[in-house]
């Protein structure tokens, strides 16, 4: 919450601050069903075995990186970065069938 007791709704957990409020950012509750779904399948995903740091580094970039970056810019950026460069099933997923 900023000074002014509104929500913060920027930053990388802007949301996660949120979910644990119960209350989504104009200040509604978020209904308990949505809210035990989210928790039940979030306690899935946390007993998940990861494929190592590096490869979640790369999902993540890719992901969130396709929202703010050109396609062209994004690969270069990840070659660049001694990642792999996009594959065509991101490519389709996240800038469409260019």
């Amino acid at each position: 919450m900023n000074s002014q007791n509104s929500p913060q709704t920027t930053g990388a957990d802007a949301v996660d601050v949120a979910i644990a409020a119960g209350k989504d950012f104009d200040g509604t509750p978020i209904p308990p069903a949505k809210l035990e779904l989210y928790r039940q399948v979030m306690e899935l995903e946390a007993g998940r075995q990861r494929s190592g740091v590096s490869n979640t580094m790369r999902s993540r970039i890719v992901r969130i990186g396709a929202k703010h970056i050109p396609q062209e810019k994004l690969n270069q950026m990840l070659i660049d970065a001694d990642f792999a460069p996009l594959k065509d099933k991101e490519i389709a997923f996240y800038y469409g069938a260019q």
